[in-house]
């Protein structure tokens, strides 16, 4: 197998949530490792894939807001400082493809699909083998226990059960 790298300057973990039933708040986790390991990179097949992402990194242009989230409400940082994916299964090929795996947030952990596309391989300007992918799922806040909410006076809710979650990867080959 080979290993793979994360370029951290050009990869991202985000997300965005539904805000007072009217717009989205984005965020992303600025911190994150990655055990990446494949014999074919190109549709995960056969690969070793983990994710450990920093509680506390989570990043929403708020500090307010931020450490709102790190808080007992929603994350828990100080209990549960990692969120963790785990691969299971690939299911398709070629340039799009589901990726199977275990989510752990809050020592809840449930299965989850990323529908993957891969955008392809280039040669860096350093020479370096680099490959791209974004992936994209949406999993319910609630499942792991992530339940904080407030009721809006006009009706509805502060924010929405649904979390929308996108990976881009550049990944360079070891």
């Amino acid at each position: 197998m080979t290993t793979y790298v994360v370029d951290f300057f050009h990869s991202s973990i985000n997300f965005s949530i539904k805000h007072m039933m009217i717009t989205k708040v984005n965020g992303t986790f600025d911190s994150f490792s990655a055990q990446i390991e494949a014999d074919e990179i190109e549709t995960f097949k056969e690969a070793f894939i983990r994710f450990d992402l920093d509680v506390a990194s989570v990043n929403t242009r708020d500090n307010s807001r931020d450490q709102h989230l790190i808080s007992g409400d929603f994350f828990d940082a100080d209990r549960y400082p990692k969120i963790t994916f785990i691969k299971n299964a690939v299911e398709g090929g070629n340039d799009k493809f589901k990726l199977h795996g275990d989510l752990t947030i809050k020592d809840i952990t449930k299965p989850v699909t990323f529908e993957v596309a891969y955008n392809g391989h280039v040669k860096s300007p350093w020479n370096a083998d680099t490959y791209g992918f974004t992936c994209k799922t949406i999993i319910n806040r609630k499942d792991f226990n992530l339940t904080y909410n407030a009721a809006l006076e006009t009706g509805g809710v502060l924010l929405a059960e649904q979390v929308h979650v996108n990976v881009e990867l550049q990944l360079n080959k070891m």
